[in-house]
């Protein structure tokens, strides 16, 4: 994937885990102390969207939805790794939602170029699965007509 958009490079890249560790101290200390700093929440945010494990991609997303909800002036920066942390969670439809408001802002921002362009991918390939998921129910439901219409004949 990597050879082929470069510039996508983000979303198969996690942190190494002490470089995570660090960010998510800075955060629940703050949280600890009755104030995280939307700088110390987008940090951790960005850590987690950049990991490979499904729950930290989530908890990422979910974080970067606050800070884009509460800080409209934070807004595009959150954008790229909104769009980045659904597309690893399979939600295509977000994701290019979110990559298409970067790209309205900044159409020539290679990484959301290059994202769209795995999206894409990712619908295709999902377009893909579903029709043959479509595909095997037919022809399992074929069999089993099938089936049933010669045992009646056998009567």
């Amino acid at each position: 994937m990597s050879s082929e958009l470069p510039y996508a490079l983000d979303a198969s890249t996690p942190l190494a885990p002490e470089e995570l560790a660090v960010l998510r101290a800075q955060y629940d200390k703050e949280r600890a102390a009755g104030h995280v700093t939307v700088q110390s929440k987008f940090n951790l945010a960005w850590g987690l969207v950049k990991d490979g494990r499904r729950e930290r991609v989530v908890e990422g997303v979910s974080l970067l939805g606050e800070i884009y909800r509460a800080e409209p002036l934070r807004r595009r920066e959150c954008l790229y790794y909104l769009a980045l942390g659904h597309y690893k969670l399979g939600n295509f439809d977000d994701a290019k939602r979110f990559n298409d408001l970067l790209l309205a802002k900044e159409p020539n921002n290679l990484q959301a170029q290059s994202l769209s362009q795995l999206i894409e991918r990712g619908v295709a390939k999902e377009g893909y699965v579903g029709l043959a998921l479509v595909g095997g129910a037919a022809a399992l439901g074929g069999l089993l007509i099938a089936g049933l219409m010669r045992g009646r004949g056998r009567r």
